[in-house]
């Protein structure tokens, strides 16, 4: 194994992917020191508590659980040694806004009889539909997920397009579900992951048909605690490994080079040999480096596409909320309107789609007895206005939906509120134009097109997180931090010595 013993590193920024960065780093010997502007770790995925409440701010859906399992086989250890899991029964709830329910569960011929309701031959149609997604998944992870292709010619290879046959590379979601089934209810149980990757049907790649496996076949899972409980996990990891980690401090500008750079922060100057930045990558560029070593201009950052940001309300409630499941996402008959709403003609969904998630259903600590804890979460655009105004009409709007389609009124039994948007994600999070999430997953910005893990500028500068391959989501940021340590090791690792 190549070491880096003897060479410096901060990582800039403690969400998954940096924390991900650091704890490989760590393991191949160097010095790594985490700074985090923020009053605690995660990122993104931070935790609200407050009054006998707790909430994950960000991430709640515990997804992909291999990738978890590698990460932490790659130290040694298994994810049961930091936090166990929970398989959700139901994995999700959706209510349609005609007021059809679907639960879909782990019991796959229990879900193919629901499809079969609304369409003939759509049982079959779906299980032919998950093999494809299977096979997208188990060849997608292995050959272009886990191997970064940075390259045009890297994808001329003739073993790769071995690989590559048959897959659903090129083409859109929505075409691709079509494929298999007619009935719009059953298009949008297909594709609404595609929220997570903050995308819509018609501008996200086929490719990403592979979320159904993990959706329906892998499961979707619950660790105790919250997905804050794996933030912890990896806090844990990273100290065993020797990192440090320091709360409460930004960044405030980069400057120099490998072997003597100077990471100005709020508490003093450090000067590690190499900086790894999790922090939003145009942010890193445009705030944090000097113009003649930013390796893209203000227009191309202008001109990229978004994923949503979000309107949340985080709600402690009295007495218990039976009508809705551990997640459960409100859709209505007819969600392209959304979607326009959100990439075409930006202004806050007047027929919204939104997710709903109640922790307590699973875990009593996260809510005081006779009380339940969820939040809300609306996708909306990126850069709207945001005023206390607006966010009061909105909340209002919400919770009345909320009550006329799942049959749960929480208005008269609200202990506990509190709300974050577009203008929060970008004060705590540095995200471009409030994004929630990044750059979203279009054909154009998947894969080799997304921005490098190595500074096109500046030697011995690294990217990680959600902005890089392969994009956004946990485990695809924890992936991120072990490609961003392979890029370190091949330009600075050494052979340990005899």
């Amino acid at each position: 194994m190549q070491s880096l013993a003897g060479e410096s590193v901060v990582v800039i920024g403690a969400g998954v992917g940096g924390l991900s960065t650091a704890c490989y780093l760590a393991d191949a010997g160097a010095d790594v020191r985490v700074i985090e502007q923020n009053e605690q770790l995660g990122g993104r995925a931070s935790r609200l508590e407050k009054d006998g409440f707790r909430f994950d701010m960000g991430p709640s859906w515990y997804l992909m659980p291999d990738v978890f399992e590698r990460f932490f086989a790659d130290f040694d250890r298994t994810p049961t040694d930091y936090y166990e899991l929970t398989h959700l029964d139901p994995h999700y709830r959706l209510f349609f806004k005609d007021g059809d329910r679907v639960d879909v569960t782990p019991d796959l011929e229990r879900t193919k009889a629901v499809f079969e309701e609304y369409e003939t031959g759509a049982g079959d149609a779906l299980e032919r539909y998950l093999e494809k997604s299977r096979e997208n998944y188990e060849v997608g992870m292995e050959h272009f997920v886990y191997e970064d292709r940075t390259r045009l010619r890297d994808y001329i290879d003739l073993d790769v397009a071995r690989q590559a046959r048959g897959l659903s590379l090129l083409g859109s979601m929505q075409g691709h579900v079509e494929n298999y089934f007619d009935h719009p209810k059953l298009q949008q149980i297909m594709q609404y992951t595609l929220v997570f990757l903050g995308g819509s049907p018609t501008n996200t790649p086929a490719l990403y048909n592979l979320m159904s496996h993990v959706d329906f076949n892998l499961g979707v899972w619950y660790p105790e605690g919250g997905i804050g409980a794996v933030i912890d996990a990896f806090e844990e990891l990273g100290r065993e490994l020797g990192v440090e980690y320091d709360t409460d401090r930004p960044a405030t500008a980069i400057k120099g080079r490998e072997g003597a750079f100077l990471v100005e922060t709020s508490t003093g100057p450090l000067r590690p040999d190499l900086v790894v930045s999790n922090a939003d990558y145009a942010h890193t560029e445009q705030d944090l480096l000097p113009p003649e070593r930013r390796g893209y201009d203000a227009a191309y950052w202008d001109e990229r596409t978004y994923a949503p940001s979000a309107f949340l309300l985080y709600l402690g409630v009295e007495g218990t909320v039976d009508e809705l499941a551990h997640h459960s996402l409100v859709l209505p008959t007819n969600w392209e309107t959304h979607f326009e709403q959100i990439f075409e003609d930006p202004q806050w969904p007047d027929e919204p789609a939104y997710y709903l998630c109640v922790p307590s259903r699973t875990d009593e600590d996260v809510a005081p007895a006779g009380h339940s804890a969820l939040f809300v979460l609306v996708p909306v655009a990126p850069g709207l206005e945001d005023t206390p105004e607006i966010r009061e009409e909105y909340r209002d709007q919400i919770l009345e939906d909320i009550a006329a389609n799942t049959g749960t009124d929480l208005r008269d039994r609200i202990v506990l509120e509190e709300r974050f948007c577009i203008e929060d994600f970008a004060d705590r999070y540095n995200s471009y134009e409030g994004t929630a999430l990044g750059l979203a997953h279009t054909l154009r910005q998947t894969s080799l097109f997304r921005p490098p893990h190595r500074s096109r500028e500046v030697d011995g500068l690294y990217f990680v997180g959600g902005d890089t391959t392969p994009g956004i989501g946990v485990p695809m940021c924890l992936i991120s931090g072990e490609l961003t340590a392979e890029k370190v090791l091949e330009d600075y690792g050494r052979s340990p010595e005899p």
